[in-house]
């Protein structure tokens, strides 16, 4: 999808960017001017206001109209800025000027989200029996639409389903990849419910310049990282679009259904798509959309409408299901749920997502334990000081220190990892000593996936991908 877990950055040129936000402009004018709802008008000025943010991020200039750029200076991610601390998000770009990376709160207000707060994770303990994932302990998984409907539902013996998916993009999958898989594994593991895996190799042959039968390539070995993770194929169902649109009468019919009350407008409004990209772009997000609905998968729900969709995924999807939730009503449906996580940040800083187009930014999970070492101790952005004297007098910047982020996602003992951040605040330990704990936390990890992953065969990626029933009744 644009990834559930995310990944690209944007790279239009300044005359585009200036274009965009013109086309923008004239479309929030259009919507006014055509008493549009309000709900839609203030998508728009939302999507005109971030496109400006963009602007000047990449030209240092103000937007002018009718003023396009001449002669511009892009500012340094490294340098001084005097934009406000605004963030880009969606579902292709994260931009931030902010070092500490977006402001998650200020993210659940414009997104209009729920956050997610100790109560929640409390609830989920209750019922469930289970200590809260890390990942919800420390925030990471941060934000919810309705995760209390979820819950209602299970204490009433009624059951729901989780779906999440990956826009394979490329080969091989980074470590940032892994986030979503690891969570859903573990919700798919205390719940005890189905799992339907999509990978949008359609959208990326669309977006990207790929063949189709390359996306179709990288949708298969990204299948492989993804049952690697230890998923049980008794309990889950990981389809391509590419072949399963073309398998499912359910499945089309609701993308159909989604088109038929979304209007050209609206999906402009909501994702930016302007009237040079092609209609598959436009059409794309109903496919996103539909595996939200359990009638997609009849194999596995034996048609039924009712059963509701519990959707784990990074922040910038949102749009996607924010749209999704205004149709399902109308489509004689119920709303999907979400479990909103952050990002993960780029080995460079917090200020943009790992991309697998550059190599430098992410640890892959292909790199060899030299690579990992190489990587994190030459890009890895410190929160440390600029000499030892300083650093131990003044200690480092857990909230910038990228390798100290990276722990944090990937140390599940909470005292070791406070313990860490208390050393680096007070200077008692080094950059170099923090860069060398997660690569000695790394390292392992990645190894065993390889190991794991050199276990999966073509016929097991072929069980997986076989639309069946799972080992549930309904």
């Amino acid at each position: 999808m644009a990834d559930f877990e995310n990944c690209v950055s944007c790279s239009s040129s300044p005359l585009e960017l200036f274009e965009r936000v013109t086309a923008q402009g004239e479309k929030v004018r259009s919507l006014k001017a055509g008493k549009a709802s309000t709900d839609e008008i203030d998508a728009a000025v939302k999507l005109l206001l971030s496109l400006k943010v963009n602007y000047k991020t990449a030209t240092g200039q103000d937007y002018k109209a009718g003023s396009p750029p001449v002669d511009f200076s892009p500012i340094s991610n490294n340098g001084p800025t005097t934009i406000q601390d605004e963030d880009f998000v969606d579902p292709w770009t994260v931009q931030t000027s902010n070092a500490k990376g977006v402001d998650y709160d200020k993210l659940i207000v414009r997104f209009g989200s729920s956050k997610i707060d100790k109560e929640l994770i409390n609830r989920i303990e209750r019922i469930t029996g289970k200590t809260p994932h890390h990942f919800l302990r420390r925030g990471i998984f941060f934000s919810h639409r309705d995760m209390n409907q979820i819950l209602d539902a299970y204490e009433n013996k009624k059951p729901f389903y989780l779906y999440t998916g990956r826009g394979p993009s490329s080969e091989a999958m980074h470590v940032g990849h892994l986030i979503p898989f690891i969570f859903t594994k573990w919700l798919q593991e205390v719940f005890n419910v189905p799992l339907v895996i999509q990978l949008t190799d359609d959208e990326k042959y669309l977006w990207k310049d790929l063949t189709i039968q390359k996306a179709c390539e990288y949708a298969i070995e990204n299948a492989k990282d993804i049952i690697a993770c230890g998923f049980d194929i008794n309990k889950t169902f990981i389809f391509s679009d590419l072949d399963y649109l073309g398998m499912s009468s359910g499945f089309y019919k609701n993308v159909v259904k989604i088109q038929k009350h979304v209007t050209f407008n609206q999906v402009k409004g909501i994702f930016g798509f302007t009237d040079s990209d092609c209609i598959g772009k436009i059409s794309f997000p109903a496919i996103q959309a539909a595996p939200s609905f359990s009638s997609s998968f009849p194999q596995i729900f034996k048609d039924k409408k009712d059963i509701q969709c519990l959707i784990p995924c990074a922040i910038d999807q949102d749009p996607y299901f924010r749209m999704t939730r205004d149709v399902a009503p109308r489509i004689g449906y119920l709303k999907p749920a979400l479990l909103h996580s952050i990002f993960f940040p780029a080995l460079q800083g917090a200020q943009t997502k790992m991309s697998a187009s550059d190599p430098n930014s992410s640890i892959f999970l292909t790199d060899t334990p030299k690579q990992i070492k190489t990587k994190i101790n030459k890009h890895a952005f410190s929160g440390g000081k600029d000499t030892i004297e300083e650093h131990r007098k003044y200690g480092g910047n857990c909230e910038v220190d990228v390798s100290y982020m990276y722990l944090t996602f990937f140390v599940e003992d909470d005292d070791k990892l406070e313990k860490m951040k208390q050393a680096y605040t007070s200077g008692a330990l080094l950059t170099g000593e923090l860069k060398k704990v997660l690569i000695e936390t790394l390292q392992p990890l990645i190894a065993a996936h390889q190991q794991r992953r050199k276990q999966i065969t073509d016929e097991m990626v072929k069980q997986f991908m076989t639309p069946r029933k799972l080992a549930f009744d309904f």
